[in-house]
């Protein structure tokens, strides 16, 4: 069932929607606390609500979320805190606090766990921008600018073996697997962090506004006349030692031989599908572009000379932000870079032509919430706090699409409406499927962070 609300009709369906319990919720209930799913055979949880500092300058203060058995660890990006969420109720001492840079989109980015059993963990891999003294002393006026001094040693994952006596959890010492650029600027350091089905760790990071300066424009971002790749713009996949796997796919010198994708803007969201293991990622366009891909070895994004199937277009009238230009079709694109022919370029499986700000995608490994929804892919935004709910066809390559979005792009919002699954999210950080097998949501409205499941109606 879609349930479509407009403010006029508020007063008149609020009630209604409280009578058809498609949420529990503490406390009164108001339009920005009443996310909804739209079928009626599910209701929506409230796992946890928290409050998280934000200063000026710093974006979201929550990023990702783990699982540990059945507690969720939770990512504090702008203090650098790994915290513990228990039966709904954090605990008072961090797992871990690091020192991170936290102006914009730098911070505590992402974590993954390598599972030896369901409920351990043999190691916690961690993504932040690592500070070269406390939290926060980058100064950074502009998106693309930091005043020199302030900047951070750079983007960084660092392991940690996980101990676990007497229901004491412990991280031993840290061990430095990958050194990333930060500079020059405080956005696109994406930070996703997953163990591949091949058990080895991938991650994403963006272009860090490298554009802006002849030095940091790297062939990676599609600039053929550009510097070599510095580890910018892309998806690497490294082991959980921290070496190069095999040969590398697009080149064999470091750090080259570590791109698994690349020409990738930035990305808040990579999953394996489970039943093909391939890798699907979402990407963010400037005022135009978001994407879903699937990406395959040696995947290049086209970023920076193709977002969505748009040409970046200059506008001086809004201050200089990039506007979708021309649509370039397979025979325009011949500027992108495909390093001798092992990088190859594919249109995204589908494009949002007005922003939305896609963040987590994930997978339903899962038939908790029925059967039909098993193995579906599932996308949330930030700026709208809607939840996308995507088929894949056959040979699952593709998204099974219908009706207007069969050009795999949506044009405006009212196209949008098949594929919503849940709504009124606020700004939805992540996603994860649960040892329980449902649905949870991380999402957060200005401090205020909440932890949402999805369930069966009938659920007790």
């Amino acid at each position: 069932m879609l349930i479509s609300i407009t403010l006029p009709l508020l007063t008149s369906v609020l009630i209604l929607l409280y009578l058809e319990s498609n949420i529990v919720y503490g406390g009164g209930l108001t339009l920005n606390d009443l996310p909804i799913i739209n079928d009626s055979t599910l209701k929506v949880e409230l796992i946890y609500e928290g409050n998280f500092s934000v200063q000026p300058g710093q974006s979201s203060p929550v990023s990702t979320m783990t699982f540990l058995g059945s507690d969720i660890l939770i990512l504090s990006k702008n203090d650098g805190a790994i915290y513990r969420i228990r039966n709904g109720t954090i605990l008072d001492e961090p797992l871990r606090d690091v020192n991170v840079a936290n102006k914009r989109e730098r911070g505590l980015l992402g974590i993954a766990a390598s599972k030896t059993t369901e409920a351990n963990a043999e190691y916690i891999f961690v993504y932040y921008t690592e500070s070269k003294k406390m939290d926060g002393t980058d100064v950074c006026p502009k998106t693309y600018f930091c005043e020199p001094g302030t900047q951070p040693i750079g983007n960084v994952v660092y392991r940690y073996e996980l101990s676990i006596k007497d229901n004491d959890t412990k991280l031993g010492t840290p061990k430095l697997l990958l050194t990333l650029p930060a500079n020059p600027g405080p956005s696109h350091a994406g930070g996703v962090l997953k163990i591949g089905p091949d058990n080895n760790l991938y991650t994403t990071i963006g272009d860090l506004g490298g554009s802006v300066n002849k030095s940091s424009s790297t062939k990676a971002q599609n600039f053929r006349n550009g510097t070599e790749p510095d580890g910018r713009g892309g998806i690497l996949r490294i082991t959980q030692e921290g070496q190069v796997v095999g040969h590398g796919i697009i080149g064999n010198t470091y750090p080259l031989n570590l791109y698994y994708a690349y020409g990738i803007r930035n990305s808040f969201g990579i999953d394996f599908d489970p039943l093909t293991g391939n890798l699907w990622d979402t990407e963010n366009g400037p005022d135009y572009g978001d994407e879903i891909n699937l990406v395959e070895p040696g995947f290049n994004s086209g970023w920076q000379k193709v977002q969505g199937i748009w040409k970046p277009k200059y506008d001086p009238e809004r201050g200089g932000d990039l506007i979708a230009g021309e649509e370039l079709l397979n025979s325009d694109r011949k500027e992108l870079v495909d390093f001798n022919g092992k990088g190859i370029y594919s249109a995204p499986e589908f494009t949002w032509n007005q922003t939305v700000g896609p963040t987590a995608i994930k997978f339903l490994d899962s038939d908790k919430l029925g059967k039909q929804y098993e193995n579906d892919l599932f996308v949330g935004d930030n700026n709208f706090g809607n939840i996308y709910h995507f088929d894949l066809s056959k040979d699952r390559r593709e998204l099974s699409l219908g009706n207007v979005l069969k050009d795999k792009i949506a044009n405006n919002h009212t196209e949008l409406q098949d594929i919503i699954f849940g709504q009124w999210f606020d700004g939805i950080t992540d996603l994860d499927v649960g040892p329980d097998g449902f649905l949870y949501i991380l999402s957060r409205k200005g401090e205020n962070v909440y932890i949402y499941r999805i369930v069966p109606k009938d659920f007790v």
